[in-house]
């Protein structure tokens, strides 16, 4: 069994899954130093929440910065994160059913004392998200920075480091989950499965 095909069966039975190692070190060292770069570039812009008429900068719910990546003009090391997610999404397809068609992903940036409290990541008047996923970029980095991902479960909650290489997948319609402050700067790659909307118009 490889890592995505045992990811895909986890997330079978209870909805979510720690992965670590997702990428080289080399990789994640360029996408870090790619997050670092931009941020001091300012090319960042405040996240909301929302989406369409609904969307406002609510800094009281979330006070993290957000880079979207440019599907376009992808970096080397952007490619390398973009066809691993590719790899993982077809076993999630093979083994889920869940025809998850598309990916969007975005750098989150959290200075420090920066938070998102407890929220789902499926919208409201949208039902594409399916599967979401957050991969760390920072090295180095010790349990008493804080800056956890605190996943919600059904009768406790599991707290998981934002440590270079690990990778978090968890349904997006399920888990209620937050991001708990840090006292060091926290780099992220924060993506999205989507599949096609099974709404009617």
């Amino acid at each position: 069994m490889n890592r995505f095909t045992e990811a895909a069966a986890e997330i079978a039975h209870q909805g979510w899954t720690v992965m670590s190692d997702f990428l080289p070190p080399e990789t994640i060292a360029a996408l870090r130093g790619e997050a670092q770069q931009l941020w001091l570039q300012d090319e960042f812009r405040k996240a909301g929440t929302g989406r369409l008429g609904g969307y406002a900068i609510r800094p009281d719910i979330r006070s993290d910065h957000i880079h979207w990546l440019d599907d376009q003009s992808p970096t080397e090391a952007q490619s390398l994160y973009r066809a691993t997610i590719e790899e993982l999404r077809q076993e999630m397809n093979r083994q889920l059913f869940l025809s998850l068609s598309t990916y969007e992903a975005h750098f989150a940036v959290y200075p420090a004392g920066a938070f998102y409290q407890k929220h789902l990541d499926r919208f409201n008047n949208s039902d594409e998200r399916t599967i979401s996923c957050s991969f760390y970029l920072n090295e180095n980095w010790r349990e008493e920075y804080g800056g956890q991902l605190r996943l919600y479960l059904p009768n406790s909650y599991v707290d998981v480091l934002p440590t270079a290489g690990t990778c978090v997948l968890f349904r997006s319609d399920t888990f209620f989950h937050e991001v708990l402050p840090a006292t060091e700067t926290r780099f992220s790659l924060t993506g999205w499965f989507r599949r096609r909307s099974l709404r009617l118009v």
